[in-house]
């Protein structure tokens, strides 16, 4: 095995690789321009929505978040901004309330 041959991980990412086998790619059609334009505005509109945005964290916080953030798989930002989503969205769960 050289070392951009890999192991697939379980049976669905088995299944995966073993369809896109089946794939040819050249039989993909480039969307037309009204489409392309049309995707590039939902894709403008989509980027226009987010902003940045600073804090300022202690250090000691900031490093358990990437940490809690690499056991996750995810970059530290990512993880960050799901959290900020699903409290604004009320799907953040206190689990000291929820325990009763």
């Amino acid at each position: 095995m050289d070392r951009y041959t890999t192991r697939p991980i379980d049976k669905e990412e088995k299944d995966l690789i073993s369809a896109l086998k089946d794939v040819n790619p050249s039989n993909f059609k480039r969307p037309s321009k009204k489409a392309q334009s049309q995707l590039k505005r939902a894709a403008k509109a989509y980027i226009d929505k987010e902003s940045k945005m600073n804090i300022r964290i202690a250090s000691t916080e900031l490093a358990q978040i990437k940490a809690r953030a690499q056991r996750e798989g995810l970059k530290y930002q990512t993880l960050v901004k799901s959290v900020l989503h699903r409290y604004v969205t009320g799907q953040l769960i206190d689990k000291s309330k929820s325990a009763v």
